[in-house]
């Protein structure tokens, strides 16, 4: 048999870089070594976090740096006196494992890649994903995201009963007899989402005219009649997944043309749920919305220097990112079935009202599965 000269190779921090967890499956907060070769897979860990590789991680070696660290400084001899680089340890394990070529994720340190060529090593960076198989979850993969979608939806519904339990002053809600505010939402978010271990940044809390922006996130008091879009896509802090819900509420009366840009949107949820399913085009589907759209004079344009109706994504995958492939968007992606994708349409006119839903769902074979069960309604 021989010898393989070939291998994978990532430093990266796992708690910052869903690659490196994927292949680990350890958290840690600083830069550590995974090189794969064959399936074979190592860690070369420091000692302080060597023990608890060995304990945490999914692969087949953890190795002391500190032992190739000597084996460096046996190669280098008493010339300097300088302790050896991360790299020249790194030099000591490729060279007794006999590799000569390097692929590195397409987010590789440009430094140590240069670097590693210095020493003589073919470092190549694969075009598209580096564990492509992350777009197709896994069974236990997929339960880990049910579960923090019914954090996100228990997290929701919180949301939800505080503006729907405020009081109607003028146009303000109030709560406790104080203005009801997009932060003072949010924390009550934030709060349910940390006692159930998630961690949630950014959360979306908009009214009225802000609203109308998909990603402002949201500030200062809510209003009533007027829509509320509440987006939350919160990780969990356990096992690393995210999840992803939007909902638009109205406390109060909602206008008619709220109302018909609410009906809008939820059938054209509805068709794009009923369009998913394995072998289909995202793009397809995404204009297929967008026509469907425009048949119910709901056109998209840019106006007074603002974009408004739908102009942004349909869905996108989701895992250990909130971002990640498939996109179900304005660029042909050909869904698989264990995908994970947000179905999230939106409609957005200043002046007239804001409106987005979104849920959650896995691809299969026929159709998907939806993993969101929160209700929709708008009026609270």
């Amino acid at each position: 048999m021989d010898t393989p000269t070939e291998a994978r190779l990532a430093i990266a921090a796992s708690e910052t870089d869903a690659d490196m967890y994927y292949a680990t499956r350890f958290l840690a907060p600083d830069p550590f070594i995974f090189v794969q070769i064959d399936a074979e897979k190592y860690l070369l860990m420091s000692d302080l976090e060597r023990d608890r590789a060995r304990s945490q991680s999914q692969v087949d070696r953890v190795l002391a740096l500190s032992e190739y660290e000597e084996k460096a400084k046996e190669s280098d001899g008493e010339s300097d006196g300088d302790p050896p680089s991360s790299i020249d340890i790194l030099h000591e394990f490729l060279r007794e494992k006999n590799i000569e070529h390097l692929n590195v994720p397409r987010a590789f340190p440009i430094a140590i890649a240069d670097d590693l060529r210095d020493r003589g090593y073919r470092v190549a960076f694969p075009e598209g994903a580096f564990w492509p198989e992350r777009a197709i979850k896994t069974d236990a993969e997929i339960a880990h995201i049910r579960a923090v979608q019914r954090h996100a939806e228990t997290a929701m519904d919180a949301a939800i009963s505080l503006i729907r339990n405020a009081d109607i002053r003028g146009d303000i809600l109030y709560h406790e007899g104080e203005p009801l505010t997009s932060e003072a939402v949010k924390r009550r978010v934030q709060r349910i989402l940390m006692e159930r271990d998630c961690t949630t940044r950014h959360t979306i809390v908009a009214c009225g005219d802000q609203a109308c922006d998909p990603h402002d996130e949201g500030s200062g008091p809510l209003r009533a009649h007027r829509a509320i879009i509440i987006d939350i896509f919160p990780r969990s802090n356990r096992t690393g997944y995210f999840a992803d819900i939007t909902r638009t509420v109205v406390k109060g009366t909602p206008s008619a043309e709220l109302q018909n840009i609410y009906a809008a949107v939820l059938e054209g949820q509805n068709f794009v749920l009923d369009s998913i399913r394995a072998d289909a085009d995202g793009q397809a589907i995404h204009r297929g919305l967008t026509e469907l759209f425009d048949s119910r004079n709901y056109e998209t344009r840019a106006e007074g220097g603002h974009m408004q109706g739908f102009f942004h994504g349909t869905g996108h995958g989701l895992g250990l990112e909130i971002h990640e492939p498939p996109r179900i968007g304005k660029v042909s992606e050909t869904l698989c079935a264990g995908n994970v994708v947000t179905v999230e349409p939106g409609l957005y006119y200043p002046g007239r009202g804001a409106v987005r839903l979104e849920d959650l769902v896995v691809v299969t074979q026929t159709g998907c599965e939806n993993l969101t069960t929160y209700p929709k309604f708008l009026a609270v």
